[in-house]
């Protein structure tokens, strides 16, 4: 068990990552924070460019023990170890009883224009997202159902804010996250690229089941979700080529974001598998 070198919060190397916390700070750095050991595993696999997504990673003498192979992945990998008392790691994690395992990495995200040079089938696009619990989870929604990219617009929340990082499950680290896009550039860039976009409001005079009925859910389709409690602005909603409603079959009053999103995606997801 390594004896910690890092026992104090106030330490120069401990202020540098702490300061990742603000949104100013990652954008200056293009650096964030990863917490956790599924986290840090997806950080330790990733690279850009031939470059190591890890730069350091934060850990305490138990958890150094309990994800031994981890740990020596990370430092055959090249990132600097932190060998942290259990404050240290308290002060910079983002959860009530943090697991003792903390990175600091590279930011990850793509060109836009990358996202469409790439031929896309199915991307999410957040436009007007705030809640960085709610972007994390439909970035892996988006994961799961095989989508091609997520897109945040500049009106977003930041993809990097830790609780959008825990909330994505590692799925950050899976998928093209294109982020700070204005929603006109976005809209358009993927219908010139030959993608269908669709604004998913539950005010919408179209109906997801009525798509998959007439077949049109099949050809390369981008999803745009907009606010939790507001949803798409009328002018977002009328950039689009519709504007398609998750029918309530039962007495819910609606859906939220996340589940709304995994229902659009899932549907386009089986829609373009099927023969």
């Amino acid at each position: 068990m390594a004896t910690p070198e890092l026992i104090s919060p106030r330490s120069a190397r401990v202020t540098a990552a702490r300061r990742l916390a603000k949104r100013s700070f990652r954008a200056k750095e293009r650096r964030f924070l990863a917490e956790g050991p599924q986290a840090v595993r997806e950080a330790v696999a990733h690279t850009a460019d031939g470059r190591p997504t890890l730069l350091e990673l934060f850990v305490t003498a138990d958890a150094s023990c309990r994800h031994a192979d981890l740990v020596a992945a990370a430092r055959a990998s090249g990132a600097l170890i932190h060998h942290a008392s259990d404050a240290v790691v308290a002060d910079l994690a983002d959860t009530v009883t943090p697991q003792g395992l903390l990175g600091v990495c590279r930011f990850l995200d793509t060109p836009f224009d990358d996202v469409l040079a790439a031929g896309p089938r199915l991307v999410a696009v957040l436009a007007h997202v705030r809640d960085p619990g709610n972007a994390g989870t439909v970035l892996r929604c988006a994961d799961a159902a095989g989508a091609d990219a997520v897109v945040l617009t500049d009106a977003s929340v930041d993809p990097y804010n830790p609780k959008a990082v825990r909330a994505s499950a590692g799925s950050l680290f899976h998928l093209p996250v294109a982020v700070g896009v204005p929603v006109e550039r976005a809209v358009a860039g993927l219908r010139a690229a030959g993608v269908r976009v669709l604004a998913a409001d539950g005010a919408g005079d179209a109906d997801l089941d009525t798509e998959l009925d007439a077949g049109t859910m099949g050809a390369p389709t981008a999803w745009v979700f907009g606010n939790e409690a507001w949803g798409l602005p009328a002018e977002t909603r009328a950039l689009t080529d519709a504007v398609v409603r998750v029918p309530i079959h039962g007495r819910a009053e609606s859906l939220n974001l996340a589940t709304a999103a995994a229902v659009c995606l899932y549907a386009s997801a089986r829609a373009q598998r099927t023969p």
